[in-house]
């Protein structure tokens, strides 16, 4: 976050409401980019999500409700509810810094619609993750937060 940056926090969490957080989303007319992945796990799962850093994602309750799956490179870290079974978020293997907050799981997002998060209007970004290793490495959301001469296939 830069100094001085207006940020609108938004909160959500999984179906039984054990686990709850809140994400700051910075203010800007450019859109959030929500992420549409065709990986096995988001296609399956409609785990359609944005990308912020950790450090403006907060863990309100539910710790101790978290169970996690990984699977192929073990990068990514899929956090879902022990009690409901909701994956509400991850961390996800493009950006180990960042935290990947499905958009289904905002409070409201059944009622309100997914057109505007946090006072930002909402664009849906196809990605192929079938193909991660060819696209999302060189694919320019996905360096957002990691430092600079990381590698995102680590």
């Amino acid at each position: 976050m830069a100094d001085g940056e207006v940020l609108t926090w938004v909160e959500g969490g999984c179906h039984c409401r054990a686990v709850r957080w809140r994400v700051a989303i910075p203010h800007s007319s450019e859109p959030l980019a929500v992420l549409k992945c065709n990986c096995s796990v988001c296609f399956m799962k409609t785990l359609d999500h944005f990308i912020i850093p950790s450090s403006q994602f907060a863990l309100c309750s539910g710790q101790d409700s978290l169970t996690c799956y990984t699977f192929n490179t073990h990068r990514a870290k899929h956090k879902f509810c022990a009690k409901c079974g909701v994956e509400s978020f991850y961390i996800p293997r493009s950006n180990p810094d960042g935290v990947a907050v499905i958009v289904t799981c905002l409070d409201g997002a059944a009622t309100e619609g997914l057109s505007v998060i946090g006072g930002r209007p909402v664009q849906i970004v196809d990605i192929d993750g079938q193909n991660w290793e060819q696209s999302v490495p060189s694919n320019p959301l996905f360096k957002t937060f990691t430092p600079q001469g990381a590698s995102t296939t680590q």
